[in-house]
């Protein structure tokens, strides 16, 4: 062999190991990862069928094409006539209207005739939708538009996600960092890896569950519940879009096909088909893959942001939430009491619900991803963490042209905001501090539940009043200062750590007592003294440690930007946590398996079964606190993740009850009423507003409940308990009712 040939021979052999090297890796990334990602989290990917996917033929579809436009046509009528007084001429003038041609003109779905003339008898899913819509136009701006995939916008969006790692948060860290603008990795961060002390789980361990329930008693028969995370979740998967927890790698096909389009997009969804059902390969939840919802296909309307939302908003005893009402038509849902909030979006509670507006006029898409606003306090993702949603973008900056008071309201925004005068209550379902460690048996449920310690919808009960810039702390606490105050403001120390309200107080002190009858072991006196000021759980030296951190990281923080006066919802939970990562402001809670925990009430046991969860597993491994732990717990307050799984060999937990070490302060934006708040409402002796509490000095508060301008016609309103918590380290009175 001439050299010439050698060489020649060595480069096509060079030339095709080469072109082999990406070949592998494809197969690398596309058959073994897959098979090792799924043995690593035990999670399971199977290709998904559904019940109610069924097949017509031409004469089912004009039959049912020809219902579903009938029942709009009469629907349509009726809001013409509903103002008619006498039942019978309603009827008359409703008969009508059904045979007057124009009203049937801009009656039909669009989606029957596109069905109609492609010939599609059957829904399948995204693969039905994008046979259409491979592709679609993101708005980026006004006029502006930019062609996208459209599954590709979807499953990056929060709502397939459930989190999101993007740049831009309103979220800062105990340690002074805002979420992952300094962060080698992004962190991904939402409800797939939170445990929230309402839902008391998170998303993995928590997904999709059949609950055991007996409505009628111990002995009994049996009823199979449905619940889990899922239930809100567009997948219909077996677990939440885990891969994209990773630094890298994506969800197979077969659970982009699970992708739920119409809960967000068909306006006769039937959310009786949304329950949870077992097959060979586990649990996950079903859903409506009927072609009356796939013929019904509009842009999302408030209907469809509101089948999840409204439990965020309203709770689910709200009596306007459609949701419950339609639980399920085998394994129903079970229902959550105490509402997130408060603050439901209806026509009866919101004068933006009362005006016809869509949630996306105010949250206006770009693509599937939807905007949430600047602001934040929480840990609750962002698809567009820098766009903004704010009452000024329709009422400008002085909404109160058409008021004789124009010049003073409008001279209000500059120190508080619209929601201040506009939300004056919430529903008194609203949920302010819950037990999830003494559960208590629902006879209506059949089923152990946490136990409610107290709810109002009141100011300074179920929510109080901050400064807010715009940005929250790791575990949703509201940032912000007073710009003109010459006293002290600390509502890590104050409004988030003490709830002093006498008649607070004295409704806890009777719920404990009633708790004490299930569980004699309680002690009532530090029970109380721990639920109402979470502070006094910590050692001397973690407060040190505390004040240390505050001054050095949070104080910086508060002081960024404007602050106005914001309502903030209250909430703290008792749940347990790892003894072995416990920090100044709270310690890593540990989630509950539902069904040991419905089921038996038995707290411990569920979080114990819970952590066996191969996912939470990993967290204590050495590749996920190099990846994702330490770093968690940076923001958290705490130095570095300590992997000593909290489950020893011979079944030892190392976990102890706490509450969070301050309330929770969730921002609310709903439930706006037209008619704000009177002015003595705010400026007077006894007044809403605790002005020392809000930084102002003695003198300034003086000022501002004495206000000139309302000095004539004072109204007379019922004086108030003092709080006598402010500034007091004994709590006083919070000791003299324990006795």
């Amino acid at each position: 062999m001439s050299k010439r040939e050698f060489l020649s021979g060595f480069s096509i052999r060079w030339f095709e190991c080469l072109l082999a090297v990406p070949l592998i890796l494809i197969l690398i990334y596309q058959v073994l990862y897959p098979i090792f990602f799924e043995s690593y989290t035990g999670v399971v990917n199977e290709e998904l069928t559904y019940g109610n996917s069924e097949w017509l033929s031409k004469k089912e579809f004009e039959s049912l094409a020809n219902k579903i436009n009938y029942e709009k046509q009469y629907q349509r009528a009726i809001k013409i006539t509903h103002t008619h007084d006498n039942d019978f001429t309603m009827r008359l003038h409703v008969e009508m209207l059904m045979n007057t041609p124009s009203l049937s003109m801009d009656t039909e779905f669009k989606h029957i005739q596109y069905f109609r003339a492609a010939g599609t008898r059957h829904y399948a899913g995204p693969s039905t939708c994008l046979q259409c819509h491979e592709y679609t136009l993101k708005r980026t701006g006004p006029g502006d538009y930019e062609k996208v995939n459209l599954l590709d916008d979807i499953v990056e969006s929060v709502h397939f996600k459930f989190q999101s790692s993007a740049k831009g948060a309103s979220t800062f860290g105990y340690d002074g960092r805002q979420l992952n603008e300094e962060s080698v990795i992004p962190l991904p961060m939402g409800k797939i890896n939170r445990a929230c002390g309402i839902p008391g789980s998170f998303s993995w361990t928590g997904w999709a569950e059949l609950i055991a329930s007996r409505p009628h008693g111990e002995n009994d028969k049996i009823e199979l519940r449905s619940e889990g995370c899922g239930q809100c979740h567009i997948g219909g998967n077996y677990h939440p879009a885990t891969e994209k927890m990773m630094p890298f790698g994506d969800v197979p096909d077969i659970v982009k096909e699970g992708i739920d389009c119409l809960i967000c997009h068909s306006q006769q969804y039937d959310l009786d088909q949304r329950f949870v059902i077992r097959d060979e390969y586990g649990t996950r939840w079903n859903q409506d893959r009927s072609m009356r919802a796939a013929l019904t296909v509009t842009r999302p309307t408030n209907f469809n942001c509101l089948l999840c939302h409204q439990h965020n908003f309203g709770g689910d005893a709200f009596a306007g939430n459609y949701a419950v009402k339609h639980l399920g038509h085998k394994n129903p849902r079970l229902l959550h009491m105490g509402a997130k909030r408060g603050t439901p979006f209806s026509p009866e509670t919101d004068v933006h619900a009362k005006a016809g507006l869509l949630c996306t006029d105010c949250h206006v898409p770009e693509g599937h991803k939807i905007p949430r606003g600047l602001q934040g306090v929480d840990l609750v993702s962002n698809d567009l963490p820098t766009k903004a949603v704010a009452c000024e973008g329709c009422h400008t900056k002085a909404p109160h042209s058409a008021s004789k008071d124009h010049v003073m309201l409008n001279g209000h925004l500059a120190r508080v905001a619209c929601e201040t005068c506009h939300i004056k209550v919430l529903e008194p379902s609203n949920l302010v501090l819950r037990d999830w460690i003494h559960p208590s048996w629902n006879e209506e449920e059949g089923i152990f539940t946490p136990t409610d310690i107290y709810l109002s919808g009141e100011v300074g009960k179920g929510f109080t009043f901050l400064w807010f810039n715009g940005n929250g702390t790791f575990l949703a606490n509201a940032l912000g200062s007073n710009p003109t105050g010459e006293g002290f403001y600390a509502p890590l120390e104050n409004q988030l750590a003490i709830l002093g309200n006498p008649e607070v107080v004295a409704a806890v002190h009777k719920k404990v007592e009633e708790l004490k009858e299930t569980y004699p072991e309680i002690d009532v006196k530090n029970y109380v003294r721990n639920a109402l000021n979470p502070l006094s759980q910590m050692s001397a030296e973690m407060l040190e440690l505390r004040r240390e951190k505050i001054e050095k990281f949070i104080s910086p923080l508060m002081k960024l930007g404007t602050s106005k006066i914001y309502p903030f919802k209250l909430f703290n939970a008792i749940m347990y946590e790892d003894l072995a990562n416990q920090g100044p402001f709270g310690g890593m809670i540990l989630p509950f398996n539902y069904p040991v925990y419905y089921e038996r009430g038995a707290p411990k046991a569920s979080v114990a079964k819970a952590i066996q969860h191969p996912i939470v597993r990993r967290m204590y491994e050495t590749p996920f606190k190099v990846y994702m732990m330490d770093e968690f717990m940076r923001y958290f307050g705490i130095d570095e993740w300590n992997a000593k799984f909290p489950l020893s060999e011979d079944g030892q937990l190392n976990i102890a009850p706490f509450w969070m070490r301050q309330m929770g302060s969730l921002m609310i934006n709903h439930g706006i009423q037209l008619k704000g708040r009177e002015c003595r409402e705010c400026h007077s002796e006894n007044g809403i507003l605790d002005f020392e509490k809000l930084g102002y000095s003695a003198k300034q508060a003086a000022a501002l409940r004495d206000v000139p301008e309302l000095r004539e016609n004072k109204v007379t309103i019922a004086k108030k308990q003092p709080d006598k918590s402010q500034g007091n380290s004994d709590y006083w009175h919070l000791n003299q009712i324990s006795q």
